[in-house]
Parts: C-alpha cells; sequence; structure tokens
C-alpha cells in the first residue's frame, strides 16, 4: 500500500518554509551538543527525500526523511514542506529523549555503522525504499 503525505500528520498545517524546519532540526541537534556535518535536499529515482548527518561525541548519525508522494501535482511544494516539519519533530523528541536515555539510545535507527549504512537502512528494507539512493550514498555508502 502506498504512503501519502496528505494522510498523515503536518499536512498543510502552518505557513513556514521547508528550510525553516530544516533549520530549527539542525538547531535543536546543536542545542543538544551535536555537530551538524552534512544537510542536503535530492531527487532522484522518482524520489525526493531529506539528508541531514551529525555527530555526537565520537557517533555519526544520518537521517534520510523521505518526500511522500502527494495526490495531486499541485501540492508537491505542501509534501516537502510536511517532510522537513516531521524531519524536525523527529530530531526534537530524540533530542528530548537523549537527556534521559542517551544519545546513541534516543537516536540508534540513524547511528552510522562502520558499513555506512544506518541501523534503520539495515533493518527496514520499507524505509530503504522510500528514500532517493543518493541520499543513501550521502550518508557514507
Amino acid at each position: 500500500m502506498e504512503k501519502y503525505a496528505d494522510d498523515l500528520p503536518y499536512w498543510k498545517t502552518g505557513k513556514s518554509s521547508a528550510d525553516t524546519w530544516i533549520d530549527k532540526a539542525k538547531e535543536e541537534i546543536r542545542r543538544a551538543k551535536g555537530k551538524i556535518i552534512t544537510e542536503a535536499f535530492a531527487s532522484s529515482d522518482g524520489k525526493e527525500g531529506y539528508l541531514l548527518t551529525f555527530s555526537f561525541g565520537e557517533d555519526s548519525f544520518s537521517i534520510q526523511w523521505p518526500v511522500l508522494p502527494a495526490r495531486a501535482i499541485k501540492d508537491a511544494k505542501a509534501a516537502k514542506v510536511q517532510a522537513a516539519t516531521m524531519l524536525y519533530h523527529d530530531v526534537k523528541a530524540r533530542c528530548v529523549s537523549a537527556r534521559v536515555m542517551g544519545v546513541r539510545s534516543a537516536f540508534m535507527g540513524y547511528l552510522l555503522l562502520e558499513n555506512g549504512l544506518t541501523a534503520s537502512q539495515v533493518s527496514n528494507a520499507e524505509y530503504m525504499a522510500l528514500v532517493p539512493r543518493v541520499l543513501m550514498l550521502g550518508s557514507g555508502n
């Protein structure tokens, strides 16, 4: 079953741009004492997504967040804003969790492994199918 942006939260709920939400996510990481390594937006293979790579101490993490398709072509920009908004809320929640459980536990799915893949990529083919391949390469592959 295909996932559509218009079926998920944060659909056309605000006026902020996608860049604003990505900047907010980076600020949450910095506030938690992390260091931003890379940020990117990519479109390839008919898919779009955001990349945010960062580190806390010796551990590196990489988030590849997909932009899900909208049912109407005219809503493509709204889908990008939604994806950036969801990425921000995910990062913010994990930064709060890191204060209790530690960074590695909070961001475990995004931990970059020695092979250049994240724990989520290794364990979840459905996730990998949503993200442009070029962003997977950007995470260290």
